[in-house]
């Protein structure tokens, strides 16, 4: 499939899921990265109104200028976008206060849950849904998300989309070469931290991994089946975000 077929069907199935459930908007959290440009841009082009929301948290000026820059580029070429920038810095500090272990995974991770907070309250207030940013990488491989963060959505458009799929729609729709070519990360962090610097893993070997993970093949080469390990190991930690919460069934 190309990079214009899944656009097209990506944006359709967007479009349908919303007129069969009667949603008025779709919102989407806007970081200055390429998953977020692309699915805000989908989105966009349904013609549904769409409400692409900034939330800096004590954000790094490079990611919150490409966040705005890729909002204000929304708004030249769609009429049905609507930009809000939603300042959590101080909301995020107040709580940081409450906490002083200051455990920073544990508060990484609470600026992703303020966000999905902020999110859902402009989604309720348009009759309208979170809609995810997730790609299949992330969301099904190595489980690179915060639960209840970034994870807590109501679709999730291109989770069935490769790393290298994004940035391939991402050049057919013509998001600025700033987000293509910048180095992913959450941006969850005071100190500058990429995915790789987290992972240890570019996107390129994760997806190499996860192919051969999937498949009874393993790698001869040594590096490729170290990369292969890595992932494995990744993924099963990660492995109570991507199942079903467990239940206690108690029987009849």
């Amino acid at each position: 499939m190309t990079a214009k077929d899944r656009i097209e069907r990506i944006s359709t199935w967007i479009r349908d899921y919303a007129v069969k459930h009667n949603i008025e908007s779709l919102v989407v959290g806007v970081s200055g990265g390429i998953d977020s440009a692309v699915v805000s841009t989908l989105c966009a082009s349904t013609g549904i109104q769409t409400y692409v929301l900034s939330m800096p948290i004590r954000q790094k000026d490079d990611q919150h200028d490409r966040s705005v820059n890729h909002c204000l580029r929304l708004l030249e070429n769609f009429q049905n976008v609507h930009w809000e920038t939603i300042h959590l810095t101080e909301v995020f500090e107040n709580f940081e206060k409450l906490f002083p272990a200051n455990n920073k995974l544990a508060l990484a991770n609470s600026r992703s849950r303020l966000r999905m907070t902020a999110l859902y309250q402009v989604a309720q207030e348009h009759n309208g849904i979170v809609v995810g940013t997730g790609n299949k990488v992330e969301d099904f491989g190595v489980g690179f998300f915060t639960k209840y963060g970034d994870g807590g959505v109501d679709i999730s458009p291109i989770a069935d989309c490769l790393k290298s799929e994004v940035w391939d729609m991402g050049r057919e729709m013509g998001i600025s070469e700033d987000i293509i070519s910048a180095e992913p990360t959450d941006g969850l962090w005071d100190e500058d931290r990429t995915d790789e610097d987290q992972l240890g893993m570019t996107y390129p070997q994760l997806e190499e991994a996860m192919r051969f993970a999937a498949s009874d093949e393993r790698p001869t080469d040594p590096g490729k089946l170290k990369n292969l390990m890595k992932f494995l190991s990744i993924q099963k930690k990660a492995q109570h975000k991507m199942v079903p919460i467990p239940v206690c069934k108690l029987g009849d």
